[in-house]
């Protein structure tokens, strides 16, 4: 069933937010994919612990500050590395079915953006370094309600700035907790389960689970 409009979450659902620690791998040593968790862990619980006491600092400073208390929690990795490891972030790769798909629901007819807590920056350069710009109609950036996903006002940007209900979206995150905003607020949801990570949040279901964006062709 095609919809008139798909929204996207960006980081993990179109953008591989272990690729930055993947490119200096090597530099890095055998601690990278501890540091990637641990750095993306921090980002995400920085986002909803200033959400909630309403003191908001935009993403790439939670993104800044994440890294930081990655790199002393992993004293193994080199701190000369935090620059080149903040520069990859703003290259992130794609995963590999992102411009097809998204080519494809474009040519369908659908409106697509993305819906993010990315700052407008990061993902004005993300979108560019992928080739994406050509395909999206709108970029929606919490920065501009100054709060993180899943307070319901991020959410409400696509619906007041497209003049749509909820369930006219068809919005899709790799990210449960987000997921789960969502399908709270009215979108239909898909949740991207690209890590086969087990189910939580069970009263706030996905309407669709797949493991990559393919299945939104098919679905």
């Amino acid at each position: 069933m095609h919809h008139a409009a798909y929204v996207f979450d960006a980081y993990g659902t179109l953008f591989d937010v272990h690729a930055a620690v993947r490119r200096h791998a090597g530099e890095i040593g055998p601690d990278g994919q501890l540091l990637s968790d641990i750095w993306r862990a921090k980002q995400l619980e920085y986002s909803w612990v200033r959400t909630l006491m309403g003191a908001y600092a935009d993403f790439w400073q939670l993104t800044e500050q994440a890294l930081d208390f990655a790199l002393r929690k992993v004293p193994s990795v080199d701190r000369g590395l935090r620059a080149k490891l903040l520069e990859a972030y703003w290259r992130l790769d794609c995963y590999p079915e992102v411009p097809a798909v998204l080519k494809a629901l474009k040519a369908s007819g659908a409106r697509l953006a993305i819906l993010s807590n990315g700052s407008p920056e990061m993902l004005e350069a993300a979108v560019k370094s992928a080739a994406l710009d050509q395909v999206l109609d709108d970029i929606f950036s919490v920065d501009q309600v100054r709060r993180f996903k899943t307070d319901p006002s991020t959410y409400d940007m696509v619906t007041t700035g497209w003049r749509l209900y909820p369930d006219a979206v068809s919005f899709q995150s790799s990210n449960r907790w987000d997921v789960a905003g969502a399908a709270k607020f009215g979108f239909r949801t898909v949740w991207i389960n690209r890590a086969n990570q087990p189910d939580e949040y069970r009263d706030f279901m996905p309407g669709l689970i797949l493991p990559s964006l393919e299945g939104l062709l098919t679905a």
